[in-house]
């Protein structure tokens, strides 16, 4: 049962997966703190300073009383059921340059291996378009069936 284990942990195919899903959590993470640091900050400037993070509805009042303009973090703590909308916000933004990042790569990677197609091509010889008549060996079309020099019929 070791053995077969090994031989399943050490597929190509498995080890490719473990590195890309641990790449694609440290892409997350990089992605994430751009939209987070990067992104939001200007576009909540340019909305007339709005941290996205904490916008939110109450759905439903704490027992006690709450800062009318208390963070998203104080109105959790102090017990009030949030509809948290500004950071599902955030989140959608943070698909959509996840999304058109990995469809960057993935566009990269096609173009690559189309270049490497197309060099592939160009190396492999080309078929030839002509052959030798048997008979008065003159240069015809490679699909002739009769040499338009000597008039016999090729096989």
């Amino acid at each position: 049962m070791f053995n077969e284990f090994k031989k399943f942990i050490m597929r190509g195919n498995v080890v490719d997966m473990a590195v890309g899903i641990i790449i694609g959590a440290a892409f997350g993470g990089i992605v994430n703190s751009f939209v987070k640091d990067i992104i939001m900050p200007p576009i909540g400037l340019l909305l007339g300073k709005v941290d996205f993070t904490n916008l939110y509805a109450i759905l439903k009042r704490p027992a006690e009383a709450l800062v009318e303009h208390a963070t998203l973090a104080q109105a959790q703590a102090a017990g009030a059921v949030t509809l948290n909308y500004g950071q599902f916000i955030t989140m959608v933004i943070n698909f959509i340059i996840l999304a058109f990042a990995i469809f960057m790569v993935v566009k990269g990677m096609n173009k690559l291996q189309e270049i490497s197609a197309k060099k592939e091509a160009a190396a492999a010889p080309a078929a030839p378009a002509t052959k030798a008549c048997p008979y008065c060996k003159s240069e015809i079309k490679i699909d002739a069936v009769k040499c338009p020099f000597c008039t016999s019929e090729i096989r």
